[in-house]
C-alpha cells in the first residue's frame, strides 16, 4: 500500500481548484477586477503543479508529466499571484507594462521546457526533479520569476500587514495578510528540503501554505460585499 503522504498533493489540489473557482467567481462579481484574475489564474496553476507531483508520487514518473510540472510550478508556482499583488501596488499602467515582460519571459522559458531533451536514467520514479534536463542553462529561468514572486508576493503581503498594524484600524487585515506571507513561504522551505532529498516535506507544506493563503484571504474579505469598492481594499494584500 502506497504511503499515506504520497495522498497529500491530491487534497492539495482539490483545495486549490475549489479556491481558484471562489476567486474567479469573485473576480466575474467585480466587473473583471484584474488582480482577482491573476490570483485565480496562480492558484489554479499552483493546483495543476501539486497535481502533476501527486501523480507521479502514486504511478510513476512520466516525461509529459514532468514538463507539465516544470512549467506550471517551477515557472508559475508563484508568478501570477504576485503579479495580481502588482496591480494593487502600482499603477494600471505600470502593471500592465511588467504583466507583458512577465508573461513573455514566462513563454519562452516554456518553450525551452518543451524543447530541451530530458534524460529518463536520472528520473526518480515517485519524485519530480529539474535535474532530468539536459539543457541545464533552461533551470536558469525560474530563480529570475521565482525572486519576482518573493518580492511581490511575500514583500508584499508582509509590507500590507505592517502597514495594516500601524494604523491599528483593521486587525483583520493584519492577520490576512500575514497568514498570506507565511502561506507563500512555506512552498519555498519545501522547495529546499526536497533539494535535501525529503520530497514529502514539500507536500506538507504545500497543502499547509494554500491553507494559510486561504485563511489570510477569507481574513481579508470577510463582511465585506462582493460589489463594494471596500470589498476590493480589504482583498488587497498590499494598499490599492
Amino acid at each position: 500500500m502506497k504511503d499515506t503522504v504520497y495522498y497529500i498533493p491530491v487534497l492539495t489540489t482539490v483545495l486549490s481548484l475549489a479556491f481558484a473557482l471562489a476567486v474567479f467567481q469573485r473576480y466575474r462579481s467585480r466587473d473583471g477586477a484584474p488582480y482577482l484574475l491573476w490570483w485565480a489564474a496562480g492558484i489554479f496553476l499552483f493546483g495543476v503543479g501539486t497535481s502533476m507531483e501527486g501523480f507521479t508520487a502514486l504511478f510513476g514518473w512520466n516525461e509529459g508529466i514532468f514538463r507539465s510540472w516544470y512549467i506550471s510550478g517551477a515557472l508559475l508556482g508563484g508568478a501570477p499571484l504576485a503579479q495580481g499583488t502588482v496591480y494593487l501596488l502600482l499603477s494600471r499602467k505600470t502593471a500592465d507594462r511588467l504583466s507583458v515582460i512577465l508573461v513573455t519571459f514566462i513563454a519562452i522559458a516554456a518553450i525551452m521546457v518543451l524543447l530541451t531533451p530530458v534524460n529518463a536514467q536520472l528520473a526518480d520514479d515517485k519524485k519530480l526533479s529539474g535535474d532530468v534536463i539536459e539543457w541545464t542553462w533552461v533551470r536558469a529561468f525560474s530563480p529570475f520569476i521565482n525572486t519576482y514572486a518573493f518580492i511581490f508576493l511575500v514583500g508584499g503581503a508582509a509590507y500590507s500587514a505592517l502597514k495594516y498594524r500601524e494604523r491599528g484600524d483593521a486587525p483583520g487585515r493584519v492577520w490576512g495578510n500575514a497568514l498570506i506571507c507565511v502561506g507563500a513561504l512555506l512552498p519555498g522551505i519545501g522547495g529546499s528540503f526536497t533539494r535535501m532529498g525529503y520530497t514529502e516535506v514539500l507536500y506538507v507544506t504545500e497543502f499547509v501554505g494554500i491553507i494559510l493563503i486561504y485563511f489570510g484571504y477569507r481574513f481579508n474579505v470577510r463582511g465585506r460585499p462582493a460589489g463594494t469598492d471596500s470589498a476590493q481594499r480589504a482583498e488587497a494584500p498590499a494598499p490599492a
